[in-house]
């Protein structure tokens, strides 16, 4: 039941989305790291998405960041691939290289490993860029099952694109 009801409130976000994406004219370009194309599988399983949804890239390697994205070397060393500079650069990254309105960007932990002391499972940084500004935030949920965390990853990261959009409406 809980699947089902999470599938059902996937399928609303998405549609929202579309809906405000067409409204305003706007498209979307994503980069995802630790969400795996999770978000643009979501997105492009609504049909007519071909309308606003321009490019993803799964860029899971700090090479892939920097030499597709152009995050800078210095944000990687001094923050690391984990941190809402990062995800800022990401999602600056991939609407300037798609030519769209809006970029979005995941960066996280979703485990069982590859947490630290200040990034643990769980954790997730998300980057926003619009055309008049950029934004990022950092949330950590308390999960340790990977396709779990992905999942709700991916929700607040369709959350905040959802809110922006709202916003501009």
């Amino acid at each position: 039941m809980i699947v089902q009801n999470m599938e059902k409130a996937e399928i609303e976000i998405v549609r929202q989305i579309g809906k405000l994406l067409c409204r305003q004219n706007a498209c979307i370009a994503i980069a995802e790291s630790c969400t795996g194309g999770l978000i643009s599988h979501m997105i492009t399983n609504m049909p007519g998405s071909s309308d606003y949804f321009l490019l993803s890239g799964v860029t899971y390697s700090n090479e892939a960041k920097i030499n597709l994205l152009g995050v800078s070397p210095e944000t990687i060393k001094r923050y690391g691939a984990v941190h809402e500079e990062t995800a800022k650069e990401m999602a600056q990254g991939v609407r300037r290289i798609a030519g769209a309105t809006y970029g979005l960007s995941t960066s996280g932990i979703a485990g069982p490993g590859g947490a630290t002391d200040d990034k643990p499972v769980g954790t997730v940084c998300v980057g926003l860029a619009t055309p008049k500004h950029v934004k990022g935030y950092c949330f950590n949920f308390a999960g340790n099952d990977r396709l779990t965390n992905k999942k709700m990853f991916a929700m607040k990261a369709l959350d905040l694109l959802k809110t922006e959009l709202l916003e501009k409406n």
